[in-house]
């Protein structure tokens, strides 16, 4: 089973959509999937349709209030989710002086991994507490990034922290692969980001590119990912092409 955290400290590079679209395409090939919306904005959770103003969420299980069983949900969309919602934006202060805050969400979620293929877990863009427990409980990282310059500044200081991460918190931490979202192949600036990219990061950049598409950006609304709200979309094909590379990386290591 693999555990991986969909990075980028940079917002508005499509992590959420790209971590419930990468969800929905492996559960479509009959994996066992769960998704983590770590962020305390809860995109993720309303994406997929939950109200959980009157229900457990990750905040209640990072305090220790409930079993992570109790706040698990079943999407209709194929796939298992531990939602969240604003009020895990506290989280950071209330484990300020808790000892070993990094692991506590690794403690809460290793009881139920064995009943997974795939654990993908949505960050906040930042580099705060729920993003290192969210490296600290995962295997490997799958950046997002869009071929622009902000963003590609982004991501070396991203890499710094996986390597810290590495050194001192989750020796089993490494970089799996860059993900470039919402490319416009007609921009010249995106041709060239794409470039520079794939120069500084050999073998790690996906040949899948999602492109920008008004589809992706309008499915989550419907609370629907790309394949329910329709199929045969170019984000469609673009995620399931990513979802074919994600399993055949296991298959190049030998698992």
């Amino acid at each position: 089973m693999r555990i991986i955290a969909l990075a980028n400290q940079k917002g508005g590079v499509g992590k959420t959509t790209t971590t419930l679209n990468v969800g929905a395409a492996l559960s479509r090939r009959n994996r066992k999937v769960l998704l983590i919306d770590a962020d305390p904005q809860g995109n993720l959770t309303s994406s997929v349709g939950l109200d959980v103003s009157n229900d457990y969420t990750l905040y209640e299980v990072m305090e220790n209030k409930c079993p992570i069983e109790k706040a698990l949900k079943q999407s209709e969309l194929g796939f298992d989710i531990l939602p969240s919602d604003i009020a895990l934006a506290g989280i950071e202060i209330e484990l300020a002086s808790e000892p070993g805050k990094e692991f506590i969400l690794k403690e809460k979620v290793t009881p139920i991994l064995e009943n997974y293929d795939y654990v993908l877990m949505d960050c906040p863009p930042s580099l705060g507490i729920m993003t290192v427990n969210a490296l600290v409980l995962a295997s490997e990282v799958l950046v997002v990034l869009k071929p622009e310059y902000l963003p590609m500044q982004g991501l070396q200081q991203l890499k710094s922290t996986i390597e810290v991460i590495q050194r001192r918190l989750n020796d089993r931490l490494h970089l799996s692969g860059i993900l470039i979202n919402m490319y416009d192949g007609r921009r010249k600036l995106h041709r060239q980001g794409a470039i520079i990219i794939e120069e500084h990061f050999p073998g790690l950049v996906f040949n899948s590119r999602i492109r920008n598409s008004t589809v992706i950006a309008e499915s989550p609304g419907f609370h629907k990912d790309v394949y329910s709200y329709k199929p045969k979309a170019s984000g469609a094909q673009d995620y399931d092409f990513l979802a074919g590379e994600i399993i055949a990386q296991e298959e190049k290591e030998g698992r």
